[in-house]
């Protein structure tokens, strides 16, 4: 049996939010900083910060037109700006600075950035960019934006679409429609990446990644008339609802130790999965007399609740410029832990002071009255005026130093203006001296060539590495045919050279250089030297970039040259080892004075093994002779 009373106000503060926001932030935070092993897909922590963003914001509108009969549309806007603009203004502003003082790779697209954070459209600047959530060689310095952007553009669309669900005459029809657009905005997130594949579009799409945020919607309008029911405060209604949360919580921190594809399962499959989980834990915790909710907002967890908003913003962009200063051989997917705990400290200092001095004041007084407080400390005693001058002084260095990041900042890593300087530098050596076909050659032909192999006798395959020494290879071996592109392995190598030999391009000497993208399978190796043929000769150049399979790479390379007779390693390794300075930003990638290093690298390895070949066959010729000789001896 139900009251007839009227649906009361859903209440200011829900028991159980600040836990969740808690353990949403703590997934986020422990996937980013500890990889990838401890919970390797804990970025599902974001879906539940949509969730509750959804139900909080659509909760605090209901309230807002139950008390008053309409929602101010102003106020709305200027109590959310009051939360979320400054924590936001000082994470961009110091971590600009910072960033030009560490300078390299960190500062790229760094304008696009800032404008994305100002215009609540971070998640669309970024796409139209090429920029992704996953990659990891280069991270933009502020690629969690995204998830705010994707939030603050609720926070502007959602007021005003709010008065036409109001127009709906039950609450049940409210949610439903809220659960049916959450429906479709997951579905167009499969499409997207069954489609086209493009996992970043989906991911960071406010269309697509929607459906956190209108189940939080739906479960607020499917909440409100629920005070009115008898049952809902009975014993066995908290106990059912609380051990649903709990099996929630359960669930949710077993899916982010699952690993994720990216594929279906995981776009939407494990985030609308994640959604639903958050939804069930927000009910457990907001229901009449819950205990579930309680007992997730002890007081550590209120604690950094009430700084989840501050810990999501600082933690990224700490770690990304503590790599980039402190670990340069790293990235951020390979960052050691070390680095993770010294970004967690210093997060949590960053944040619990944020929240204190920045945070709360002008939430609590707004713009206006937190700059006049400041003015009147001015105006007080020596102490507290020299207090707030050394302030402001500091403030203006940092926004100096912000404006002076944000004008200097390139628009393409230093990886990539050297590949793409290796590129240019191959295309202008293919229009001025295109390379001439060479006749395959015989096995005497090879055997026997003279030391110092000319270019023009050279077949040379690689990927952005080889690319990025293409200006180095040309100056060193001109007349040499390069074939290389970005993000190529080595299973793609016999296909290739498999294509250059049926069109006659294949040259005596074929240089190979696929082993930075991926481990190295002997069998490839294998099909490679039998398309090489015995009548050429392979120049396997080894891998040096900050990579686990790397070690892997090079020790097959080593024990496959050791074992055939026409094959041998250039050591581009080893030699580019003592000149880690001479690499891009990515410590994979040479720049030109690197790129001359992989040449002399390689044409070494190309005349050692013309000399090895020499050799060879003047010891035949010998053994020939003294044959002969025996032969002829009466």
């Amino acid at each position: 049996m139900t009251s007839t009373a009227p649906s009361p106000a859903p209440p200011a503060r829900f028991a159980g939010l600040d836990g969740m926001r808690a353990i949403a932030v703590l997934l986020v935070v422990v996937y980013h900083l500890f990889p990838p092993a401890v919970l390797p897909g804990g970025f599902v922590g974001v879906d539940v910060f949509f969730v509750i963003s959804g139900f909080l914001i659509t909760s605090l509108l209901l309230r807002e037109q139950l008390s008053t009969g309409r929602v101010a549309l102003g106020r709305f806007w200027q109590r959310r700006a009051r939360r979320l603009l400054p924590a936001l203004a000082v994470v961009v502003v110091v971590c600009s600075a910072l960033a030009w003082i560490v300078g390299g790779d960190v500062l790229v697209d760094l304008d696009d950035q800032v404008l994305g954070a100002a215009t609540f459209s971070y998640n669309w600047v970024s796409v139209a960019g090429g920029g992704g959530y996953f990659a990891a060689a280069t991270p933009e310095l502020f690629r969690n934006f995204w998830s705010l952007a994707v939030e603050e553009q609720f926070y502007v669309l959602w007021p005003l679409i709010f008065p036409l669900f109001l127009l709906l005459p039950r609450p049940w029809a409210r949610t439903a429609a809220a659960f049916v657009l959450a429906t479709a905005s997951a579905a167009w997130m499969g499409v997207v990446v069954s489609g086209g594949g493009d996992v970043t579009r989906a991911y960071f799409g406010t269309d697509t990644h929607a459906f956190g945020l209108l189940l939080g919607v739906g479960l607020a309008f499917l909440l409100a008339p629920l005070a009115r029911l008898q049952w809902a405060e009975s014993r066995v209604a908290r106990d059912v609802t609380g051990a649903a949360g709990v099996l929630a919580l359960v669930g949710l921190v077993a899916l982010a130790m699952l690993p994720q594809s990216s594929s279906i399962l995981t776009f939407p499959g494990a985030l609308l999965a994640a959604s639903l989980l958050s939804a069930v834990a927000i009910v457990a915790g907001v229901w009449p007399g819950s205990w579930f909710g309680r007992a997730i907002d002890i007081r550590p967890m209120r604690w950094i609740g009430d700084r989840s908003y501050g810990i999501y913003l600082w933690h990224w962009p700490l770690l990304v410029l503590a790599v980039a200063a402190f670990a340069p051989d790293a990235t951020v997917a390979t960052a050691p832990a070390w680095i993770g705990l010294g970004v967690l400290a210093a997060t949590a200092a960053a944040s619990a002071l944020s929240f204190r001095f920045v945070e709360t004041p002008v939430r609590r007084h707004g713009f206006r009255a937190s700059v006049r407080l400041l003015a009147t400390r001015l105006r007080g005693g020596p102490g507290a005026r020299l207090r707030a001058v050394g302030v402001a002084l500091s403030g203006a260095l940092v926004l100096a130093g912000a404006g002076t990041a944000i004008a200097v900042s390139p628009d393409e890593t230093s990886a990539e203006a050297a590949v793409a300087a290796g590129r240019a530098a191959l295309e202008k050596a293919l229009r001025e001296a295109p390379a001439p076909i060479a006749p395959t050659p015989s096995a005497t032909d090879a055997a026997t060539a003279p030391a110092d192999i000319p270019g023009d006798q050279i077949s040379a395959v690689g990927d952005s590495v080889m690319l990025a020494s293409a200006g180095g290879l040309v100056e060193r071996l001109p007349g040499i045919d390069v074939d290389a592109e970005v993000s190529r392995s080595m299973w793609a190598g016999p296909e290739i050279v498999d294509d250059l030999d049926a069109t006659g391009r294949l040259r005596p000497y074929v240089v190979v250089a696929l082993g930075t993208n991926g481990a190295v399978d002997p069998s490839t190796l294998e099909q490679l030297a039998d398309t090489v043929g015995p009548k050429r000769n392979l120049v396997l150049v080894n891998a040096y970039a900050p990579r686990d399979w790397i070690p892997g790479v090079n020790a097959e390379l080593a024990a496959f040259a050791e074992d055939h007779r026409n094959v041998i390693v250039a050591d581009w390794s080893g030699a580019i080892a003592p000149h880690e300075d001479l690499l891009a930003g990515d410590r994979i990638h040479p720049g030109a004075a690197g790129g001359r290093i992989f040449a002399d690298t390689v044409a070494a390895a190309v005349d050692e093994l013309a000399d090895e070949r020499r050799a060879d066959a003047a010891d035949r010729a010998d053994r020939l002779a003294e044959i002969l000789s025996a032969d002829l001896t009466p």
